[in-house]
């Protein structure tokens, strides 16, 4: 159990501080993500960034994601996707553009018209509140692979083991704090789990910004 997203990001910073890190740079997943990602950033210390993903949404149960699309446009599908009922070829790219727009909302808005921060050759971290399924996590680390990063480090205060197993393949290291056998949301693990507004991640990321100028 966790007490809130900070105390969440202080754990894992802990058990990030052994680590031997080339000019780190610390990615959030918005909105939840941000606050142990900017814990993260100032105890390492690192630059701090977002990196942007989104979940589809299934048509009959828009709270039940079948995937994610990242701000490449590369979707991530979850293992069952075609099991899931309504999701045609046409459902797909309709619900893909559709979150892809608020995506460019969010670079827009979080990164104030600058670029992304620089990923090729560096030690990327990369984390979340928690992962539940999965999909926005790979969506992620599918964007970030593609830029060639010197190693992606996914660090979680709590996923599934299911979960678990498919991070190990697509990454260099896997940080978790708390793996388990029962698994319902991630909320359940939090004490306090308040939602996270835009100008929250606004505000950590222009402190970063300003701290680091």
């Amino acid at each position: 159990m966790f007490h809130d997203r900070q105390d969440a990001g202080r754990q894992l910073a802990a058990a990030l501080s052994s680590f031997e890190l080339l000019d780190p740079l610390v990615l959030g997943i918005p909105r939840g993500g941000i606050v142990p990602a900017a814990v993260i950033a100032d105890a390492l210390p690192a630059e701090l960034d977002v990196v942007l993903a989104h979940k589809l949404r299934s048509p009959q149960q828009p709270e039940l994601a079948f995937g994610a699309v990242g701000e490449d446009g590369h979707v991530s599908l979850n293992p069952h996707a075609c099991e899931v009922v309504g999701v045609t070829k046409s459902y797909l790219e309709r619900e893909r553009q559709t979150q892809l727009d608020e995506i460019r909302r969010r670079q827009l808005l979080f990164r104030s018209g600058r670029p992304a921060a620089p990923i090729t050759g560096r030690s990327v971290i990369l984390t979340d509140d928690g992962i539940a399924t999965g999909s926005t996590m790979f969506a992620a680390i599918e964007v970030i692979k593609g830029q060639r990063p010197h190693e992606l480090i996914v660090a979680v205060p709590v996923a599934p083991p299911s979960t678990l197993r498919r991070l190990r393949q697509e990454c260099d290291h896997v940080v978790c704090l708390f793996a388990p056998g029962h698994f319902m949301a991630v909320g359940q693990f939090y004490e306090s789990f308040l939602p996270v507004e835009d100008q929250e991640v606004v505000g950590l990321l222009e402190r970063h910004r300003t701290s680091a100028s």
